[in-house]
C-alpha cells in the first residue's frame, strides 16, 4: 500500500560536503537522508547509478539502516538484488529496465515496485504489469531528469486514465507540488529540492504545507 505522498529521489552530488571540525562520521548522503526522514519524509528512493554492486550494496545497507529508525519506506532504483539483500521494501524499475512481474516473483507480494514513465503508455503498461506506483514526468524542466518537460495538461490526462497511484518528478517545488496535486498526481518526488536545499528540514516542511501529509 502506498500510504506517502512525497519520495526523497537520491543523487549525492547535491548534498554538501563534511563541513570542516565536523565530528559526524556519516556520508553528506547519510546525514541529508536522516534529517529528512526525521523531518518527516516517509519514502526514499536510492538512485545512485553510477556505483558498482559492492559500493551501492554498502551505501542501501546504510540508508535501511536510517529509513528503518524513521519508518521510512526504502526503495532501491532497479537492482532487485541489492534491495533483496539489504531488505529494501522494494525496487524502482526504469522503463526500459527489470520487468516490474519480474521483480514482483523475487520480492514477494508485499514489495512495492515502481516504474519510471514518460508516456500515458508506459503508465498503462506499469500498471498492467501489476507495478504498485509510476513516476511520471519530466512534468516541468529540471537538470535531474533529461526529456522535454510534459507539462500539468499531460499529467492530469494520466492521473485519469489509470487507477494506480502517480507520482509527478521532474522540477518539482512546493509550489509544483500543489499544482501536481491539483492535477490528480497521488504524490511527487523529490531529487534537489530537497537534496539541494541549505535547510533540508524547512524544504520538508515547506512540501508539506504545499501537499498535506506526507
Amino acid at each position: 500500500m502506498i500510504d506517502f505522498r512525497l519520495c526523497l529521489v537520491t543523487n549525492r552530488t547535491y548534498c554538501q560536503s563534511t563541513p570542516r571540525g565536523n565530528t559526524d562520521t556519516r556520508t553528506p548522503l547519510e546525514r541529508a537522508i536522516a534529517t529528512a526522514c526525521r523531518s518527516g519524509v516517509r519514502a526514499v528512493q536510492l538512485r545512485e547509478k553510477d556505483l558498482d554492486a559492492r559500493d551501492l550494496f554498502d551505501v542501501a545497507s546504510d540508508l535501511r539502516r536510517i529509513t528503518t529508525q524513521y519508518a521510512c519506506t526504502f526503495l532501491v532504483n532497479e537492482r532487485v538484488d541489492v534491495a533483496l539483500a539489504t531488505a529494501a521494501d522494494g525496487v524502482h524499475c526504469p522503463e526500459l529496465g527489470f520487468p516490474p512481474e519480474a521483480a514482483r516473483k523475487i520480492l514477494g507480494a508485499a514489495a512495492v515496485i515502481g516504474v519510471s514513465c514518460h508516456s500515458l503508455e508506459a503508465v498503462q503498461r506499469a500498471e498492467s504489469s501489476g507495478a504498485d506506483l509510476a513516476f511520471y514526468g519530466p512534468v516541468f524542466p529540471t537538470r535531474s531528469k533529461s526529456g522535454t518537460p510534459t507539462g500539468l495538461d499531460a499529467l492530469h490526462e494520466v492521473c485519469t486514465r489509470v487507477a494506480m497511484p502517480v507520482f509527478a518528478i521532474g522540477g518539482i517545488t512546493p509550489e509544483h507540488s500543489a499544482r501536481c496535486m491539483e492535477a490528480g498526481a497521488s504524490g511527487v518526488a523529490v531529487v534537489s529540492a530537497l537534496l539541494g536545499a541549505k535547510d533540508i528540514g524547512a524544504s520538508v516542511r515547506a512540501f508539506e504545507e504545499a501537499i498535506g501529509h506526507l
